[in-house]
């Protein structure tokens, strides 16, 4: 169990007061300055190993280059071996969020010693991050391996999540009674590094569902909608058959049950009100039956006609193809809608998606595999519900696995591809257009990989 789990009520006051939020800076913090031109850059990622190729488990290295150096390819970079890019200070894979301008950086620490500290970088480009404002300890709510997002412009949330079993008996006698799901939330000033608000609680199953094996073992992924009062939180959906034969551990003792995932009745996210993070509430999709917590990158995003529109899929060892939508009005799922990547495609096998980006217009940018393999691009439209594939030359040797954001702006889309351990370059993809751009080239080492631009 995580440390600062499952901390809440009159505790979280407490924390919020002890924090002031948050600031525990460093002696050593660089020193900051007034200077940053109106550059635009565009902050590369880079996935280092740690025992297996592509593992990604060795930290995150960070570079910035321009639109004429992503676009231009006789430009080359190469940050490997570690010195010439930033190296964040998560011993693992970050979490790194950007400003909608490029300008700043935001990362919490996952894993290590310093785990669940907020850091924020001002981008000077290439290999220039400058540290500002206060480092904020997250630790104490969220434990040292929190998932967060920047959930609107200025403001990120942090989440987990523990589960407990209930049952009676002793085993092998033992008789299922429910487990609980008990959530952390922390929303983040991130303009002026802080902690706004904290809370804690059941998630809100019916005594039905709890006693149907009901439970929720991750989430991630919150966004705040349109309107600035409602936080969706994206959840990993579990089902176990309490009548089913349980199993003891037999190092740890834990007792559990067979999974009953085939008979999951839908996806599920829960709502809670905003700012004061209160109210959990549950709203279940009966267009799709599959997680929606994804695994590195955003899957929610407000569309130019208000409504959420949220992907399904459960991270590195499954992928679903389909895109739901929560009606900003009624701040539940409307179940008229569905979006399948695999019927838009018109794929033998599933399409996976394994992350996207709303660009306007009712347009997305989506990065899929097919049936769990290779590394594909696609535009879609969220109304007409149609994609069109754009080739790269690497898209069979690629895996999308980690991949953490797709950098957008203006009309154009920056995405760089690198299989594992080979060289690759920046894609720039005018998506009004429909012009692929192959640009700047990018070097790599062995068992790396780029996972996102920013």
């Amino acid at each position: 169990m995580k440390k600062g789990q499952l901390l809440r009520g009159a505790l979280f006051g407490a924390v919020i007061a002890s924090l002031t939020l948050g600031g525990c800076k460093k002696d050593n913090e660089p020193a900051t300055d007034d200077k940053q031109d109106d550059t635009r850059w565009i902050t590369l990622t880079a996935a280092l190993k740690q025992t297996t190729d592509g593992d990604g488990n060795g930290g995150t290295l960070v570079y910035a280059i321009s639109h004429d150096q992503a676009i231009n390819p006789a430009y080359e970079l190469d940050i490997f071996p570690v010195g010439k890019g930033l190296k964040l200070e998560s011993p693992r894979t970050s979490r790194v969020q950007a400003s909608a301008d490029g300008k700043y950086l935001y990362d919490i620490q996952y894993t290590g010693a310093d785990g669940g500290i907020f850091q924020k970088f001002r981008v000077d480009g290439e290999g220039k991050f400058v540290r500002e404002g206060n480092e904020v300890n997250a630790a104490i709510i969220l434990g040292t391996s929190p998932r967060w997002v920047k959930s609107t412009e200025g403001i990120g949330v942090g989440v987990s999540i523990a589960t407990e079993t209930a049952y009676t008996g002793t085993f092998p006698a033992v008789t299922f009674g429910s487990i609980k799901s008990t959530a952390a939330v922390a929303s983040l000033n991130l303009d002026n590094p802080s902690i706004l608000n904290t809370a804690s609680f059941e998630v809100p199953f019916t005594a039905e569902e709890l006693a149907q094996g009901y439970s929720i073992g991750r989430i991630d992924m919150p966004i705040i909608n349109q309107a600035k009062n409602k936080v969706y939180i994206g959840g990993n959906l579990s089902k176990v058959n309490p009548n089913g034969t349980p199993t003891q551990n037999a190092t740890s003792g834990v007792i559990s049950w067979p999974s009953d995932a085939a008979n999951i009745k839908g996806t599920v996210t829960i709502v809670l009100d905003y700012p004061t993070l209160k109210n959990p509430k549950l709203i279940w999709s009966t267009k799709s039956k599959y997680g929606n917590n994804g695994y590195r990158t955003m899957i929610q995003h407000i569309g130019d006609d208000g409504h959420v529109y949220q992907a399904t899929g459960t991270g590195p060892t499954a992928a679903f193809p389909h895109i739901l939508r929560i009606d900003k009005n009624t701040n539940d799922y409307d179940n008229t809608y569905l979006f399948d990547l695999s019927q838009a495609l018109g794929v033998t096998g599933v399409a996976g998606i394994k992350a996207w980006r709303y660009l306007g217009n009712n347009k997305g940018f989506v990065m899929y595999d097919i049936n769990k393999t290779g590394g594909y691009l696609a535009l879609i439209d969220l109304n007409a519900k149609t994609a069109t594939k754009i080739a790269t030359e690497y898209e069979a040797k690629l895996n999308f696995d980690q991949h953490q954001s797709i950098a957008v702006q203006g009309d154009n889309v920056y995405v760089p591809l690198t299989p594992v351990s080979e060289a690759g370059n920046v894609f720039v993809y005018n998506w009004k257009t429909g012009t692929l751009t192959k640009g700047a080239k990018l070097a790599n080492g062995t068992g790396h990989r780029f996972i996102g631009a920013y």
